[in-house]
């Protein structure tokens, strides 16, 4: 049965409710089906995908800068009717009457090489030239023409770019992973919330229902003598009490509520019950093989290598910049001027160029040795960061898999309270209905079974919150032993 099968089937009650059913219906949901849900519908899950589309984006605009570019460049029309000022052989100027249309048309491509920083380039070129005063018409045009530019002695941006680019997009798609994992751990949250404020209402709608019984009981002890007054205070006071409790639980039962379902993306019309998660994780989980998939998989572990590459970039830019800056261009083809656009392509005349230009700086006042020292202070100071960085991440995968140890030896301990708890508090009411526990007794077994409980489902949170945050910080399914790829 496919995914999508079993959401119609779970949001069948969904449906049912925009054809009329009354609202506040109820639906069983477990904790993996919340999970799930949340991925699919929450407003979160929709960022981390339009942010992943982002990133994409952003990297095919980087793959683009390596790619041959076409353009189709001109000035059609370039017409002019205007006084020009003309410069005379005895040096005076003289405002002259101009009136032409002077149009150009090229197509122009370019390829940038990588390794080198330069790039090549050719075009096509038709210039018409008309002068309408004198009656008069020139073509002008390069029938084809290439050259080639390279920088010398430069900070090469496309070598690095090519470098980090790569780096910055597998971050950014591990990034994303990530995020639908935090998306995991948030809705297990949720569910754990609202999962403790019904056990909350169920336990404070149970004691005040045991209280009215033994109020009952009670009142017909305290009319044959058996109770003094004192006690049925005592059980007024402790039934006042449960009403209070289950108010409270009642009102956080709804908030917990309203929560999950704004999170999760569920109509509010819907009334959650949920299911009890297994108290067990049966899957063995160590440190070593944390730290092998956090380092494999994790943004972070790709971040390392990131920043020490734009540090490493830094520096070559800060010496590229401030060195002799030079540009060597060569260019060849054909040119060729004529009356009429098809001479201008008959017997084109051989067109070449050939040029240096070069900056030396001679005297900068030590700025350029300044750069260049900031640039290697700056990375020292990130080999220093990464390292911690490092430590720091090694140190969380130890501590959370300690931490998922324990809760799993803890759930089996507080399982066993809280049964030991029930059944204390079962006898303790059988007792008192046999006159032979005290009022104040049976309260201290009350209390005890509720706290129990309480500390069953903090257990199963704290449990199963350990598990996903392993999630997260390997991106490692343990349960089916692959790595976590979403679509």
């Amino acid at each position: 049965m496919t995914r999508a099968f079993v959401y119609l089937i779970l949001l069948f009650p969904f449906c049912k409710t925009l054809y009329g059913q009354k609202i506040n219906d109820s639906i069983a949901l477990d904790l993996q089906t919340v999970v799930s849900l949340a991925k699919e519908r929450s407003i979160a899950s929709k960022q981390a995908i339009t942010t992943r589309e982002t990133n994409y984006w952003l990297w095919r605009t980087y793959k683009s800068n390596y790619n041959p570019q076409l353009s189709l460049s001109g000035t059609l029309p370039g017409y002019t009717k205007t006084f020009a000022q003309v410069l005379q052989p005895n040096g005076a100027i003289l405002f002259q009457p101009v009136h032409n249309d002077n149009s150009t048309l090229a197509l122009s491509f370019s390829q940038s090489i990588a390794a080198t920083g330069g790039s090549i380039f050719g075009t096509t070129q038709l210039q018409r030239f008309d002068d309408f005063d004198r009656k008069d018409v020139l073509y002008n045009g390069v029938p084809y023409g290439i050259g080639f530019s390279q920088p010398l002695w430069q900070f090469n941006q496309l070598k690095w770019d090519n470098k980090i680019e790569p780096l910055k997009f597998h971050e950014s798609k591990q990034a994303y992973i990530e995020s639908m994992e935090q998306i995991s751990f948030t809705a297990s949250g949720y569910f754990f919330d609202l999962l403790l404020a019904q056990v909350n209402l169920q336990i404070a709608e149970t004691n005040l229902a045991n209280t009215e019984n033994m109020l009952r009981i009670a009142k017909e002890k305290l009319e044959i003598g058996k109770i003094s007054t004192n006690d049925i205070l005592q059980l007024q006071l402790e039934r006042l009490k449960a009403m209070k409790s289950a108010g409270i639980a009642r009102r956080d039962m709804e908030i917990a509520g309203l929560t999950l379902r704004s999170y999760a993306g569920l109509p509010s019309s819907i009334n959650i019950v949920l299911a009890m998660p297994p108290p067990k994780i049966n899957i063995k989980i160590t440190a070593e093989k944390v730290i092998e998939e956090a380092y494999a998989n994790r943004s972070d572990a790709i971040a390392f290598v990131r920043r020490m590459a734009e540090a490493r970039r830094d520096i070559a830019k800060a010496r590229g910049d401030n060195g002799i800056n030079a540009t060597l261009t060569a260019r060849l083809g054909y040119s060729n001027t004529a009356p009429t656009i098809g001479k201008v392509y008959q017997n084109p005349r051989n067109q070449q160029l050939v040029e240096l230009d070069f900056v030396i700086p001679i005297l900068d006042w030590g700025r350029s040795k300044s750069r260049t020292k900031t640039a290697q202070a700056n990375l020292q100071f990130t080999e220093y960061a990464v390292e911690q960085a490092k430590q720091i991440f090694v140190q969380q995968i130890v501590t959370q898999v300690t931490l998922f140890d324990m809760m799993r030896d803890q759930i089996a301990l507080t399982a066993k309270v809280d049964s030991i708890a029930a059944e204390k508090y079962r006898i303790a009411s059988e007792r008192y209905i046999l006159g032979n526990l005290g009022i104040t007794d049976l309260s201290i077994a009350f209390e005890e079974k509720d706290q129990a409980k309480r500390d069953y489902i903090s257990s199963l949170r704290d449990l199963w919150a350990a598990f996903y945050q392993l999630r997260y910080l390997s991106l490692y399914d343990f349960e089916n032993e692959q790595k976590i790829i979403y679509k």
